[in-house]
């Protein structure tokens, strides 16, 4: 699955996960990335779309 939504450009972003006794280890954080039909520029594509931008209607969706 893409990691990175197509409308907003949102992707992976990195940093540390800290224990308990504050040693840091390397980890990533993906976006909520969903595969929707959606209309652009007149035509039906199927894009990814981060569930943000479907919820605040950035997104035209398909029927």
């Amino acid at each position: 699955m893409a990691k990175f939504c197509e409308v907003c450009g949102k992707g992976k972003v990195s940093g540390h996960r800290i224990t308990f006794s504050d040693r840091k280890i390397k980890r990533t954080w993906s976006p909520n990335v969903r595969r929707v039909r959606a209309v652009v520029n007149g035509t039906t594509k199927r894009i990814y779309v981060c569930t943000r931008c479907l919820r605040s209607g950035n997104v035209q969706r398909a029927l």
